[in-house]
This record gives C-alpha cells, sequence and structure tokens, in this order.
C-alpha cells in the first residue's frame, strides 16, 4: 500500500514539472528516467504509463510532448544506415525508447479521446516493428555467419556450456556440419522477438526466423547428399543408383531426427521463450520442408517397384522410418506438427505394404519360372539357389520381417494356429518352391535322374533352412518332415536304377536264373547281364552329381550295403555252377573290390567308363 502511495506521489509530482517544462520536449523523458533509478521498486515502464494515462485526458500537450519526444529519438534509430545492433549501447537504448512506445501505445488505446494522438503513436509503432524486423534478419544471418563449426560425433564425452545450442544425444559414426549461434545472439534475438509480439508483429518475426533458419535446414540435408527428388524422378531412376540414393537418405534421416531437428527445437524455444504459441510455430515452418523432403522420398519407394531384389533396400527403409518414429513423436510433439507425426506413421506403414508386395511378387516369380530344359546332370536348380538365398538374407530382419506380416490381414491361412503370419508366409513360399521344383522333375525322362534331381534339390533347401532364422520359422517338424521326402527320394532312385540289376544277381537254388523278361537266364547270361546293366549304371550315374557331400556318401553307403552282398554271393554261386567250372574267371568282369571302387565314384558329375580288372 505504500508502495503504491509513494508512487502516485511521484506520478504527481512528475505531471507537475512536466507542466512546468514543458517547452523543453526532452526534460520530462529526462525525469522519468530519473525517476525509474531513484528506487527500485518503480518501473519506468509503469511510471510512465501511469503519467500517460494520467495525463492523457487533462493536458493534450503532454501527450504531444511524449510523441513528439518518443518521435526524436526513435526516427534516429530507424533511419541509420548501419545495424543499431552492431553497438550494445544503441541496442539497449533502442529497446528502451521501444518499451516506451509500446506503453504508450497501450495507455493511450485505454483513452477514447486520444484518436489522433493514437494514430501517430501507432505509426510510430509500425515504423519501429519494420526496423526491428530488419535487425532481426541481420542478427540472425550474422550470428549464423560468425558461428558456423564443424563438430564430429562421436562417443567421447562432451559438456555443452551455455555458449552452445543444446543438441540431442550424438551418434556414432556421424560427421555433421552443423549451424549454431551464440547465446548473445540468441538473447539479442529473443528480446526483440518478444517485443514483435507484443506489439503485433509476432506472424513477421516468425517469418523472418523461419526463412533463415529453413534455408539453414535446405542447405544441411544437400550436404549430406539428399536431393530434392520428384516422385516421377525416383521412379525413372535406375534401381543402382537408387541404392545409393537410399543409403544417403538413410545417413540424412537419422542427423535430421537426431541431431538438426532437436537442435532447431531448443533454437526456437530459446528465442520466443515465453511468447506462447510462437515458438512451436515457427518450428514448423522451419522443419516441414525437410520433413516434407526426407519423407517424400521414403513415399516414393513405397509406391514403386515390387520388385524382389528391392526388398532389402525397402527393409533398410523400414527400419530406418521405425527406429526414428520415436524421434518423430518426441521432436513433433505439439499440435502443429501434429500432421507431419501422421504422415511419418503413414509412409512407415507403406513401407511394411511394400514389402508384403515384394513378398507377392517373389511368389509370383517362383509360380512362372518355366519348366525348360531339365537341369544338367540332375543338379541344383538355379530358381532353388535364388530362393533359398534370398529368404535366408530377409530372415536377417526377422524381427522387421515380423512387424510388417502381424500388421498384413491377407496372409495364407494356415493350418497351425500357432504359427507367427512370417511363419505361415515363409512355409507358402517353401510350398511354391518344391511344387515348382515337381513339375521340373518330370521333365527328366530317366526316373531316377528325376529323383536325384528332387533330392540335390530337397537337401539344398533342408540345409539351408537349417543353418538360418528360417529353421526357427519353420520349426523341428517341417525340418523332419523335410528330411524324411530326402530319404524317400533316394528310395526311389535306388528302385528305379538298381532293382533290375539286384534281379539279375537274386539268389537261386538251382543253376538256371528267374525268369527274366519272359525267358529262362542261365549263370553265365546272367553275369553277363551283371556287366552290361552295371557298366550302363556307373557311365550315366557317374556322370549325374549330388552336390552336398555328406548325401553322396550316405548314397553311396546305401548302394554298397545294397549290391555288395548281392554281388558275393553271386560269385560264390556262380564259381561253383556246373555249366561254368574251371573258367569261372573268364566271365567275372569285375571283382568285388571293383565293384565297391566304381559306387565311391559315382555321383561326382564327371564323365565315367567303368573299368573292371580286365
Amino acid at each position: 500500500m505504500a508502495a503504491e502511495n509513494g508512487e502516485e506521489k511521484l506520478i504527481a509530482v512528475a505531471r507537475h514539472i512536466a507542466k512546468t517544462l514543458g517547452n523543453n520536449e526532452s526534460m520530462a523523458d529526462d525525469i522519468l528516467q530519473i525517476f525509474s533509478k531513484f528506487d527500485g521498486r518503480f518501473s519506468r515502464e509503469k511510471l510512465a504509463d501511469k503519467l500517460t494515462t494520467a495525463g492523457q485526458e487533462e493536458d493534450p500537450r503532454a501527450l504531444d510532448h511524449t510523441i513528439k519526444s518518443l518521435e526524436r529519438q526513435i526516427s534516429q534509430y530507424v533511419a541509420a544506415d548501419h545495424p543499431i545492433w552492431s553497438d550494445s549501447a544503441d541496442s539497449s537504448a533502442f529497446l528502451d525508447c521501444v518499451d516506451e512506445l509500446i506503453s504508450t501505445v497501450r495507455g493511450l488505446s485505454a483513452s477514447s479521446s486520444a484518436g489522433a494522438y493514437l494514430a501517430r503513436a501507432e505509426d510510430l509503432l509500425q515504423q519501429t516493428m519494420f526496423r526491428l524486423e530488419e535487425e532481426f534478419r541481420l542478427l540472425i544471418e550474422r550470428g549464423g555467419e560468425s558461428f558456423e563449426t564443424t563438430r564430429s560425433y562421436n562417443n567421447d564425452d562432451h559438456d555443452y556450456s551455455d555458449s552452445e545450442i543444446p543438441v540431442a544425444q550424438r551418434l556414432s559414426n556421424y560427421d555433421v556440419i552443423i549451424d549454431a549461434l551464440p547465446s548473445g545472439i540468441i538473447n539479442d534475438l529473443h528480446e526483440i522477438a518478444k517485443r514483435m509480439v507484443v506489439s503485433g508483429s509476432g506472424k513477421e518475426c516468425s517469418h523472418v526466423y523461419s526463412s533463415f533458419r529453413r534455408e539453414f535446414l535446405e542447405e544441411s540435408l544437400s550436404r549430406l547428399g539428399l536431393g530434392k527428388l520428384s516422385n516421377e524422378e525416383v521412379q525413372k531412376m535406375q534401381w543402382q543408383e537408387l541404392e545409393d540414393e537410399i543409403d544417403k537418405w538413410i545417413k540424412a534421416a537419422n542427423v535430421s531426427l537426431r541431431i538438426l531437428f532437436p537442435s532447431e527445437r531448443r533454437l526456437c524455444d530459446r528465442v520466443f521463450y515465453g511468447l506462447g504459441s510462437g515458438s512451436d510455430l515457427s518450428f514448423m515452418e522451419v522443419c516441414r520442408g525437410a520433413v516434407v523432403q526426407i519423407l517424400n522420398f521414403a513415399d516414393a519407394i513405397a509406391i514403386g517397384s515390387r520388385s524382389p531384389e528391392r526388398l532389402f533396400k525397402v527393409l533398410d527403409l523400414f527400419e530406418t522410418m521405425r527406429d526414428l518414429m520415436p524421434e518423430f513423436e518426441f521432436n513433433f510433439s505439439d499440435q502443429y506438427c501434429l500432421v507431419l507425426r501422421n504422415d511419418a506413421l503413414g509412409i512407415w506403414k507403406r513401407l511394411g505394404e511394400a514389402i508384403r508386395g515384394i513378398f507377392m511378387e517373389l511368389e509370383n516369380l517362383i509360380r512362372r519360372d518355366p519348366a525348360k530344359a531339365p537341369v544338367p546332370r540332375g543338379g541344383l536348380h538355379p530358381i532353388t539357389r535364388y530362393v533359398m538365398n534370398y529368404l535366408r538374407a530377409a530372415c536377417r530382419s526377422r524381427e522387421s520381417l515380423e512387424l510388417v506380416f502381424e500388421e498384413s490381414v491377407n496372409v495364407v491361412p494356415s493350418k497351425d494356429s500357432t504359427l507367427s503370419s512370417l511363419s505361415v508366409q515363409m512355409t507358402w513360399i517353401m510350398e511354391l518352391l518344391e511344387s515348382n521344383l515337381e513339375v521340373k522333375a518330370k521333365i527328366y525322362g530317366d526316373t531316377a535322374l528325376c529323383s536325384v534331381f528332387l533330392m540335390n534339390n530337397e537337401r539344398y533347401i533342408v540345409q539351408k533352412v537349417k543353418d538360418s532364422e528360417l529353421g526357427l520359422l519353420l520349426g523341428d517338424d517341417w525340418i523332419r518332415k523335410h528330411t524324411a521326402k530326402i530319404k524317400q527320394y533316394l528310395s526311389s532312385y535306388q528302385r528305379s536304377s538298381w532293382n533290375k540289376l539286384l534281379g539279375v544277381l537274386r539268389a537261386d537254388s538251382s543253376p538256371v536264373a528267374a525268369n527274366v523278361g519272359g525267358k529262362s537266364m542261365s549263370m553265365k547270361d546272367r553275369i553277363k547281364a551283371f556287366n552290361s546293366q552295371f557298366e550302363e549304371i556307373y557311365k550315366s550315374h557317374s556322370q549325374w552329381i549330388i552336390f552336398d557331400e555328406q548325401l553322396r556318401n550316405e548314397l553311396r553307403n546305401s548302394l554298397y550295403n545294397l549290391v555288395m552282398p548281392a554281388y558275393r554271393n553271386f560269385i560264390a554261386r556262380f564259381q561253383n555252377a556246373p555249366d561254368v567250372g574251371r573258367h569261372a574267371d573268364r566271365y567275372i568282369k569285375y571283382t568285388l573290390e571293383d565293384i565297391g571302387t566304381q559306387i565311391n565314384e559315382l555321383f561326382e558329375g564327371v564323365n565315367g567308363s567303368a573299368g573292371g580288372r580286365k
């Protein structure tokens, strides 16, 4: 209460002195300055406001004097041909004048009889705001030029001082050029922004600020190698060239979301601190163009070709967006940036749709792969190698793919409800591949070679599944089932190629063999038939190939155990046959050792020529 009474007394004295010395235009302003320093409880702005308000209706000459005084003081700054903020004393004095002018306009606005004076004051305020806007622009440009620095972001600890703009956590392996503003410049910008916002020129201030910082972000993205590519330009680019652009995009997106945008957020908050929504609006205007540029490229990839070769780079984009979604949420958390957050989320989901589309194209590729000429020697088909290596590489991003396919409602239905959507997808592709291989196997004219082809390809499939994340997705039951299929193909091969040979050797108590082709064969005929058939089998089957060494040895051991006992028994009976007698060696072309050696030479994929002891 005492302070209020003191102020009233001071105001009364000031009014009296102002009237007395009204013929001197500078005296009233000087008196106000003396009073503001007289006692720290009395602010100059408050006294000036009360003096103006109190004197408006009583003394028009005082109003005219006040406005003329402000015009005289402010005009010298407005008309200055050098930056006001190049001298701290000038900038401080100018801000004092601006504060007094704002206070005067506010006081005149409350009076109904001061229209002419208000118009003069508002005109002066408008001129002042134009100059403040120019000073703001010069300051922010000068600050950027004088404080440009190159920083290497690494894992070393670093304590930021007050003179640096705080930034987000540093990334390893990123060398980033970032422009910051000195703390003194930031404080000056804040002081100007505060006056402009109070005077109703907040939009103009925000526009100047946003324009400059927006240019800085555009330049930063350019330095990071991210160009402004339209959707049409992206679609027309060769894939190899586009892969390079994706690598640049990933770097630029990480630097922008983790370093540049947080830095701009902090800078906006400091410049527009306490000024309502000015900080949020300015930040949105600063970053919107850069964010749109980043998102547009990702969107162009998402809606582009579904060629299977694109999967891995699209996965890189998807995973980058996934990892950056928390940064989008953090950096653009206010209501003005809601559209940016929603756009980022939508494009991330479209990248997931693109990945599902690529897998659909992979399915079509398998279905359409034609059964033309058979693979030589029953070997591994290129489609098997391609699909299995493709899936094996894809499953290195298993977590991402599971996220992608969990979002899908069009996954192929599975009888096993416990399987994940990704497991169902992989099982379906396996079925398509095996069906395609079975069709291709039918073009072999030889049933035995057909079995070798299926054996080779199934073995390759199972091995690739067991040695990768595919094994976890398809499960142990799937592996056991398809391992059993390999054994079925092995048995089919033996039946189709060796049963006839074994029929010639089968045990018979009489010297005359069983009926073969409707005719009874003597022991001599049987040994001749064996020699001929074995030579034929060796000649062709030694050219066939079993690429997997373990499977090749398993098949040889199986044949050895199948043929050797039968041949040993036959030779023993042959040597004791009455019609052979002492001339048995003349008919025995292959010893037991020869048979074993040549069985161990089968499936090497080389030209074979059976050679016995003769």
